[in-house]
Order: structure tokens, then C-alpha cells, then sequence
């Protein structure tokens, strides 16, 4: 699964990456330990350009009776998001990306301990994980926007670590897995793959990252060994 990630970089550098020429954001403040049911920053295609803002993290489908569901659905395996009638139409139009720069797994160790670990690209940049989002409206007319983020199997470097890793898309793919006119599920299910292990580096951060509460740039740093 995936459930904290970081999102550390500027506003200015979401923008520039995702080709944004405004956004209803103010700012980006860095978040080193972002968690489920928070708002989270997202991109969108609306048919003619990518829009930058924030979703709810916890799917609630449109015709979810509460929001309550949410709670439940953090997260989405790729491998049958056609077959769930919460994901199926949204695959069709309402695909998303929510921007990460690392995210966390915790690994069960010999001492039945378990190391929370930060996963990043070996390049430390920027990357996308692929979402899928929809909108609740309640009896009151109060709308709430939210999402989920996709999973697959691991690669060789997540393997040791968890069963489950985000869907991370290639640069030259995000702009296919955006595009609303794009619904063909063979196209789509290819972009559904794990990271290339060799792009990726897992090392260990301290326990406090498994606070909600905890977040600011000590989360991110690595953990210096006693031995």
C-alpha cells in the first residue's frame, strides 16, 4: 500500500513540471509526512490544460451514502480497477497525479520491530503516482473532492520491504494517464507497472514518521546506526 509520503519541493517547480499556468494553491509549504484524510495537492486534466489543487486523500465515490467510506480507500490495486465498480468509471475520466518526491513503507524486522523506510528516486527528483478522484455531494449540496492513489506489485528494491508499492508513472506517461479522451484499458493498464528498481534508493528514518502529528525535515533524514 501506500499511506505517507513527502512533497517537499515549490509550488513554482509543481507548476513547471506539470506545464500549470495557474493554480487556486497560495502556496506549496513543504510536507515531509503527509497522511491519509488530509488535503493533498493533485493534478487534473480538464480537457484542455492541466490544473494543479488539493483532493482529500480517501475516496469517496459519488454515490457513497458517507463519507465515512473514504476511510477504507486510501488506496487502489491497479490490477482490479476494472472490476470495482468504485474505481471502473473513473479509469475512463477521472484519472489523476498526485506529485511525491518520496513516500514511506515500514519493514518488519528479525525482532519483530518494524523500520519505517523512505523510498526516493536515485535522482531525488520530482515523481508521479497515479490516482484516480470523484466528487461527493451531500443531501446538504456541500461538495467534497477526493482521491486514491493506485498500487502494484513491487519491484525488486520494494520487495524486501512491503508486498505493495505505488504506481510511479514515466515522465513521457503522465500526460497519456491525464488525457480524459484516453479510455482505451490496454494503453492504460501499461502504465500500470512497477518503478524500475534501479531508478529508486530505500533507506531508514527514525519512528517518529509514524506520528500524523510529526511533521517537519526530521522525518526525511536518514537514521545514523549506533553500531
Amino acid at each position: 500500500m501506500c499511506g505517507r509520503y513527502t512533497i517537499t519541493v515549490t509550488l513554482e517547480e509543481l507548476m513547471l513540471h506539470y506545464w500549470v499556468a495557474d493554480s487556486n494553491v497560495p502556496f506549496q509549504q513543504p510536507k515531509f509526512n503527509v497522511a491519509p484524510g488530509q488535503m493533498v495537492l493533485a493534478v487534473i486534466n480538464d480537457g484542455t490544460k492541466n490544473k494543479l489543487g488539493e483532493l482529500k486523500w480517501g475516496l469517496v465515490p459519488s454515490w457513497a451514502e458517507s463519507i465515512k467510506l473514504g476511510n477504507k480507500m486510501i488506496n487502489a490495486r491497479s490490477e482490479t480497477v476494472w472490476d470495482k465498480p468504485a474505481f471502473r468509471p473513473l479509469m475512463s475520466r477521472k484519472r489523476c497525479i498526485i506529485p511525491a518526491d518520496g513516500f514511506y513503507e515500514w519493514q518488519q524486522q528479525d525482532d519483530n520491530r518494524k523500520q519505517p523506510m523512505r523510498i526516493v528516486r536515485r535522482d531525488r527528483k520530482l515523481f508521479s503516482m497515479a490516482g484516480l478522484y470523484d466528487t461527493w455531494t451531500s443531501a446538504e449540496g456541500i461538495k467534497l473532492s477526493t482521491c486514491t492513489i493506485l498500487t502494484t506489485a513491487p519491484n525488486s528494491l520494494m520487495a524486501p520491504i512491503h508486498d505493495r508499492m505505488p504506481v510511479i508513472l514515466q515522465r513521457e506517461d503522465e500526460a497519456t494517464w491525464l488525457d480524459r479522451s484516453m479510455n482505451d484499458p490496454q494503453v492504460l493498464n501499461r502504465l500500470l507497472q512497477p518503478f524500475p528498481a534501479e531508478q529508486l534508493e530505500a533507506y531508514p528514518v527514525g519512528a517518529g514518521v509514524g506520528s500524523v502529528k510529526k511533521d517537519d525535515d526530521s522525518c526525511i533524514a536518514p537514521l545514523v546506526s549506533n553500531a
